[in-house]
């Protein structure tokens, strides 16, 4: 069955960076489009950023760009979020789904379209 398992989270300062991972099972990474959707305590979820299945194109929230990275390894099934310059306001869940179009910014409530992850925390802190 389709299954998304992220990983890669965990307590860094303001400036450092992380990188998140998202292992997929159950279909290839260029039957879908990959999503890093964030969302932090008292706050909507936002769609970070995507990679779009059919040709590798990718799209980024405003608050991330040029700060954070997304790539995928084909090989490995596996889509990554490099996140460097991590702020405060970063910190949240992060989680990546699986579905047929790229989604990034503000992300209604109750929105669960495609395939979800359970999610892995960030934390940035000093």
């Amino acid at each position: 069955q389709v299954q998304l398992v992220e990983s890669g989270g965990g307590l860094v300062q303001p400036g450092g960076s992380l990188r998140l991972s998202c292992e997929a099972s159950g279909f290839t990474l260029e039957d879908y489009c990959i999503g890093w959707f964030r969302q932090a305590p008292g706050k909507e979820r936002e769609g970070v950023s995507c990679i779009r299945g059919s040709d590798g194109r990718t799209f980024y929230t405003d608050s991330v760009t040029g700060r954070f990275t997304i790539s995928r390894d084909n090989a490995r099934n596996t889509v990554y979020l490099q996140m460097n310059g991590l702020k405060p306001e970063d910190a949240a869940v992060y989680y990546c789904a699986a579905s047929s179009f790229c989604l990034t910014g503000p992300i209604a409530a109750g929105y669960n379209n495609g395939y979800w992850g359970q999610g892995t925390q960030v934390t940035v802190s000093s």
